[in-house]
């Protein structure tokens, strides 16, 4: 093939391999925000599961890795080194492998996966304490889900009916960030008294707060979140593609380009 094919492909990769570079970027950050964040179901979740604190670990290592993988491929086809190229090749596959490998087990585990949300979630009211600042950021963070979501527990407000402070209050009192009372608009934690005195042993029933529970609120949060999450994955696989393809392209070019340049004998 021409110089001119030669050339354009390996514009063409060091175009895209920039655009790897900054899809491995958006990856490394979105891993770093999963760690960083405090305020919503996220971090629910990472407290609580080894499992999503590891997968951001592993989120900030392949947004790494990417974007290495980028400059790598950029530096080999700027400087046309084929050793480089195939190494990038190499790493493009792996990578490349390990992705579609990591989807089809999520796709497989929802069921599991599903299952662990609801056990994290009712440990996480059974033994909710207001006055326990050990897991203050984690309950300050369920708080935060029941507050903007207008729900309460995991399926439903009874779930709160296994708190033993609740229980010790003859159910007396109920979470504030549950409350669809006006009067407890300012309060976003710990548990608020019924006003109207119960002679006899209270049952959430009696409590001014939300009967639907989170589970679908926080379902559709996730949908959310896993679409951009899926999107930018699938950016990087086309991506991916891309460069391997160009990648052994610029190869062959660049053998074919020096094979001409042998004087004969």
């Amino acid at each position: 093939m021409g110089s001119g094919c030669l050339k354009v492909t390996k514009y063409f990769l060091f175009l895209f391999n920039l655009l790897f570079l900054i899809l491995g970027a958006v990856i490394l950050g979105f891993g770093i925000w999963i760690l960083a964040d405090k305020t919503s179901f996220i971090s629910v979740l990472q407290n609580s599961s080894p499992s999503v604190r590891t997968g951001a670990y592993i989120l900030v290592g392949v947004g790494s890795l990417t974007m290495l993988m980028g400059f790598l491929g950029c530096l080999g086809a700027v400087n046309e080194i084929r050793c480089l190229l195939g190494l990038y090749f190499t790493c493009l596959m792996m990578i490349l492998i390990t992705q579609v490998a990591a989807g089809l087990v999520i796709y497989f585990q929802q069921e599991e996966l599903k299952g662990e949300l609801s056990r994290i979630v009712e440990k996480l009211i059974g033994d909710y304490d207001p006055v326990n600042g050990e897991d203050k950021n984690l309950q300050d963070a369920w708080d935060y889900v029941q507050k903007q979501l207008t729900c309460c527990g995991w399926n439903g407000a009874e779930e709160w009916e296994k708190n033993p402070i609740l229980i010790n209050k003859s159910m007396t009192a109920y979470p504030c960030s549950c409350s669809n009372s006006s009067k407890d608009a300012e309060e976003n934690t710990g548990f608020c008294t019924l006003d109207v005195v119960v002679n006899e042993t209270a049952t959430h029933a009696n409590w001014p707060v939300h009967r639907q529970g989170c589970v679908d609120g926080v379902q559709d949060w996730l949908k959310d979140n896993l679409g951009i999450i899926l999107g930018v994955c699938t950016g990087v696989a086309v991506v991916e593609l891309l460069g391997m393809i160009l990648s052994i392209s610029l190869c062959k070019n660049i053998h074919s380009e020096d094979y001409t340049k042998v004087p004969k004998s």
